[in-house]
């Protein structure tokens, strides 16, 4: 599994004083650069928690899973709500899921 940022999409979380990737990640991993686009530091030491996924503002964030996981390569996203989480898989021939957990008190 990787994470996978999408520069078109990516704003940098524009106003803000650190990207709410940066933020979240728990290894320190995420940042800007010098164009206010996200990064990741280094791929290898990503734990593919998702943080960075469910905290993006604009899906420009996608974890994508192997093909071992789902039988086909596929793409997961996320999208906050006040008292949900969504999460958008796609596979391969651009079929798509969609999974709504409810956030926990």
């Amino acid at each position: 599994m990787s994470i996978f940022i999408d520069k078109t999409i990516c704003n940098g979380c524009k106003g803000l004083p650190e990207a709410r990737c940066e933020r979240i990640c728990p290894g320190n991993l995420c940042y800007r650069t010098e164009n206010m686009k996200a990064e990741i530091r280094d791929q290898s030491a990503c734990w593919t928690c998702a943080c960075c996924v469910k905290e993006c503002p604009v899906q420009a964030i996608e974890l994508r899973l192997p093909f071992q996981i789902c039988s086909d390569s596929a793409s997961l996203k996320a999208r906050l709500t006040k008292d949900k989480t969504i999460w958008t898989i796609w596979n391969s021939q651009g079929k798509k899921e969609e999974f709504v957990v409810k956030v926990r008190n």
